[in-house]
């Protein structure tokens, strides 16, 4: 999902941005088909499953950037530890199985939008909707929930972050 906002705040564009190819499981990490992939079979899985993310996610931003009446700047995506694994036989195992697959697509939409030279933001979920309403101060209610009234559904609370995000990025 990406939510575009203008400098001063003003939402111009939402829509759902899909990351895989068909025919490719959105977690190859997380494997929720019952088989279990030995590491050769994982590490090519995550390989094409990778580079099908950088293709589409690339068209696909390569679309949004077309679409808008002005050049992105930034992109702002939730934040991962710096030291988050890469070694697939750690990442097999809790806790870092659950998290692998999103923290992958949002190191490569971070690549993506550094080849574009746009700056790349990381946010806290956690903190991200305080830290934007100091910024905002008594805005902040309009502006972050302004666009459900405005665009109309769905403007969920991954909407509103994201919208935060905008705010406190650079």
């Amino acid at each position: 999902m990406a939510v575009t906002a203008t400098a001063d705040h003003r939402v111009v564009d939402r829509r759902r941005i899909e990351l895989v190819e068909p025919g490719l499981p959105a977690m190859p990490i997380h494997n929720r088909d019952g088989r279990r992939l030995d590491d050769a079979e994982m590490a090519d899985l995550v390989a094409r499953v990778r580079a099908s993310a950088l293709r589409v996610g690339g068209a696909a931003l390569d679309a949004l950037a077309a679409a808008l009446p002005a050049p992105i700047g930034s992109l702002s995506v939730r934040d991962w530890p710096d030291d988050f694994p890469t070694d697939l036989a750690v990442l097999r195992r809790a806790p870092w199985e659950a998290r692998a697959d999103s923290v992958m697509y949002r190191q490569v939409l971070a690549e993506l939008a550094r080849e574009r030279g746009w700056a790349v933001h990381r946010y806290d979920a956690r903190d991200v909707e305080a830290e934007a309403a100091l910024v905002l101060g008594p805005r902040v209610g309009e502006v972050l929930n302004g666009p459900r009234a405005q665009l109309g559904p769905p403007w969920t609370r991954d909407h509103r972050l994201a919208l935060a995000a905008t705010v406190t990025g650079p």
